[in-house]
């Protein structure tokens, strides 16, 4: 007996922007869906992949009409601020609309008849870790999940799930900005502060930016919230569905929150955080804790909570432990592109030698200084180093300036066995682009040369 192909976006057009991580797969699924493409990448290398792949390939901000259903444009690029890319503007001038691939996915989910159950995750830090620790817990208690979005696999690349099946999505401010008919039935929003500005005319901008992933939450839906600062109120405001309020440090009455290094709820002590090594800090707790409220809502036992707790293996690059030389532990924070998430890296040592440095954000690493008095040496490299120089040397903080990270982290290891500290902490407070291709490369190139180093020592 034959099957029919399944086909949801059969005579419908898409133009294609930015053929990367996710554009690429995002074109190849939408020709296997049924879809006519164009596909368009500003870099040649990019445009010869597609070509490669049997894609068709040109600019459709310079085709004669802009007739397509949506445009699919690339996370990255802009389409409003600072400037619009040209495919966008020619999407504006047409009134076609921009989306981001989650969109797509929740479409053909439903085209399929399936009512699998999506949960979107997002904040400005954690939302990596949150989004894993989720999949894993849903993943070990035998739920069929798939996770993906800003994290792993592109969300359009992943599998059709059936009724029973969870999608768990990591969701830029980017992609939310981007959704038309995609419903949350779990919104995960677990801290604000201020990145991505000049992509979304400041904080107003980037608030309501996030705010989208409650967009068509209904008294069905659940809205899971941090209040570890001053936006959770913010966004727990007007939820038209149940919002369960999550905390590292303080008490929520109806939600989850950390006492200590112990997660609980109403109901008493959910899991010991203490035995999560993947998990330090305040800020994993109020991780620990949304990932746990969204495991209570699906129905996962508190046993079954802290033992998948107890095993996260951690992500990449988030306070990653890649070796130890000397005594002396080598972490990989890479993903701390911004100073507050290195914030929440610093808080969890009591005296580090820093690594820092790259493409800086707005306030450089100034918000740090409350905690300049647990960096026994910094070490800087990239475009920020001078600037990063002189606000150290304004605080009487000890540093040096290495340009690059080949150099940094063998000037690292001399600082930390100078001082007796045993943590080397690569968490860079700055974007990567200047010396490397992303975030990943840069902690994948340090985890490489500490790995050199240990076969030397």
């Amino acid at each position: 007996m034959s099957t029919a192909p399944f086909l949801p976006f059969a005579g419908q057009r898409f133009a294609v922007v930015g053929l990367g991580r996710a554009g690429l797969p995002s074109a190849r699924r939408l020709v296997e869906w049924g879809a006519e493409i164009l596909c368009w990448d500003d870099g040649e290398a990019a445009r010869e992949a597609a070509r490669a792949a049997g894609l068709p390939v040109g600019d459709p901000s310079k085709v004669a009409r802009f007739d397509f259903d949506a445009l699919l444009l690339s996370p990255g690029i802009p389409h409003l601020l600072p400037r619009a890319h040209p495919a966008a503007a020619a999407a504006a001038r047409t009134g076609v609309p921009v989306i981001c691939d989650a969109e797509l996915l929740f479409r053909a989910v439903r085209a399929s008849g399936s009512a699998a159950r999506f949960v979107g995750i997002t904040g400005t830090n954690g939302k990596s870790t949150t989004t894993a620790l989720i999949h894993h817990l849903l993943a070990r208690a035998g739920h069929e999940v798939a996770v993906g979005g800003n994290l792993g696999p592109a969300a359009l690349g992943l599998p059709l799930l059936g009724d029973s099946g969870i999608y768990v999505l990591e969701m830029s401010s980017y992609m939310l900005e981007r959704m038309q008919s995609l419903r949350f039935d779990i919104a995960v929003q677990l801290n604000l502060s201020p990145d991505h500005l000049d992509r979304h005319g400041g904080m107003d901008g980037y608030a309501a930016a996030k705010m989208h992933v409650f967009d068509r939450q209904d008294r069905t839906s659940l809205a899971v919230v941090g209040m570890d600062d001053e936006w959770g109120a913010h966004f727990t405001a007007g939820r038209a569905g149940k919002a369960t309020r999550i905390s590292g440090t303080t008490r929520q009455p109806g939600g989850v929150w950390a006492e200590g290094r112990i997660l609980r709820d109403d109901d008493g002590p959910i899991a010991d955080l203490g035995i999560a090594r993947a998990l330090p800090g305040s800020h994993n707790a109020q991780n620990a804790a949304a990932a746990a409220a969204v495991a209570l809502h699906f129905g996962l036992t508190r046993e079954d909570i802290a033992a998948g707790i107890g095993g996260f293996p951690g992500l990449p690059h988030r306070q990653e432990a890649v070796g130890t030389i000397s005594g002396i532990a080598f972490v990989n924070d890479s993903k701390a592109t911004n100073a507050d998430s290195t914030e929440r890296a610093l808080a969890s040592y009591d005296r580090v030698v820093l690594i820092a440095g790259g493409v800086p954000k707005a306030g450089g690493i100034a918000p740090l200084a409350p905690l300049f008095p647990r960096i026994a040496h910094a070490v800087l490299i990239g475009e920020a180093a001078e600037d990063f120089a002189a606000t150290l040397s304004a605080h009487g903080v000890s540093h040096e300036v290495a340009g690059t990270l080949e150099a940094a982290v063998p000037a690292a290891l001399a600082s930390a066995r100078r001082s007796g500290t045993d943590v080397v902490l690569l968490s860079p407070a700055c974007a990567s682009f200047d010396q490397f291709s992303g975030f990943d490369a840069r902690g994948d190139a340090f985890r490489a040369q500490v790995a050199s180093m240990m076969e030397t020592v």
